[in-house]
C-alpha cells in the first residue's frame, strides 16, 4: 500500500510499502468534493493548487501532532487509473481502517458524512473515532458521542464497540446503508464488502440491483456450504477519523 507523508514545507510524498513493512499510519475519512487532490497531482507535484489539498495538509499536521509520520486519502494514495489496484484497495478497505493507528472525522449531525456509503465502513471498521469540525476543533469520539451516533445513523450503540458484526443479521446490516448515497450506483453494494467479510471482483456498469444480487450470492454462499460457521469478522484496530 502507499501512504502519504508531509516533508518540512509542507508538500506531500507518496511511499510504497509492503504487507509486512507498513508503519502505523492515520487515515483521512471524508466526503468527497470539488478538486480533490489524487494520485497523479501527488505524482506531478501539482497539488498544492487543489483546493482538496487542505485536507491532506491538515490530515499530516493532525497525524505528526499524534506521533505518525505516515497516514492514507483514498483519493491520493490508489492509482485509480489501474482497475486491478481499484478493485484490490475496495476489496481491502475495511481491513485497511481497522488497521489504522488514527483517522479524524469532522462536522458531526448535520455533516453529510453520514449520509455516504463508504463511510459506514471507516466508523464501524475503527475502534477508537475522533471527530473534528472543519476549523479543526475536537468534537468527541466514538465512544463519548455514541448515543448521539446511533441517533444519527439508527445503528446499534454495540457495532460501535468491539462485538463481531455477525452479531447482526443480514437484513439488518443492509438497514444500515438504506439511506445512505453513492455517486456511482454500483458503490452501495461495493461500499458493503468488508461489513459482510466478501470478496467480489468489481464490475462497474453491472448497475445498482445487479451489484446487490451478487453481493448477496457471495454472502449466502458460505452460509450454504457451512451453515454452522457464520461471518465471524470482528471489529478491531486503533483509529480515528476526521473531515475537513
Amino acid at each position: 500500500m502507499r501512504l502519504l507523508q508531509l516533508d518540512g514545507g509542507g508538500n506531500p510524498s507518496l511511499t510504497e510499502f509492503f504487507e509486512d513493512d507498513i508503519p502505523e499510519y492515520a487515515i483521512l475519512s471524508h466526503r468527497w468534493e470539488a478538486e480533490e487532490v489524487t494520485f497523479k497531482d501527488i505524482t506531478d507535484g501539482t497539488n498544492r493548487i487543489k483546493a482538496g489539498y487542505g485536507k491532506i495538509y491538515f490530515c499530516g499536521e493532525q497525524a505528526r501532532r499524534d506521533g505518525l509520520e505516515y497516514f492514507w486519502v483514498d483519493t491520493c494514495c490508489i492509482d485509480k487509473s489501474s482497475s486491478a489496484e481499484l478493485s484490490e484497495a475496495i476489496n481491502s478497505m475495511f481491513r485497511c481502517d481497522a488497521s489504522a493507528e488514527c483517522t479524524w472525522e469532522s462536522a458531526f449531525r448535520v455533516s453529510k458524512w453520514f449520509t455516504r456509503g463508504w463511510t459506514l465502513q471507516e466508523l464501524l471498521a475503527s475502534r477508537s473515532v475522533e471527530f473534528f469540525s472543519r476549523e479543526g476543533n475536537g468534537l468527541g469520539n466514538k465512544r463519548t458521542l455514541e448515543q448521539q451516533i446511533h441517533e444519527i445513523t439508527g445503528i446499534p450503540a454495540t457495532a460501535f464497540r468491539e462485538y463481531p458484526l455477525s452479531q447482526f443479521d443480514v437484513e439488518e446490516r443492509f438497514s444500515w446503508a438504506k439511506s445512505r448515497q453513492t455517486t456511482r450506483g454500483e458503490d452501495k453494494a461495493y461500499s458493503l464488502f468488508g461489513i459482510f467479510d466478501v470478496h467480489m471482483p468489481l464490475l462497474y456498469g453491472e448497475g445498482e440491483d445487479k451489484a446487490f444480487r451478487r453481493l448477496r450470492e457471495a454472502i449466502n454462499k458460505p452460509l450454504k456450504i457451512a451453515p454452522r460457521h457464520k461471518n465471524n469478522m470482528r471489529v478491531k484496530g486503533e483509529a480515528y477519523r476526521f473531515k475537513v
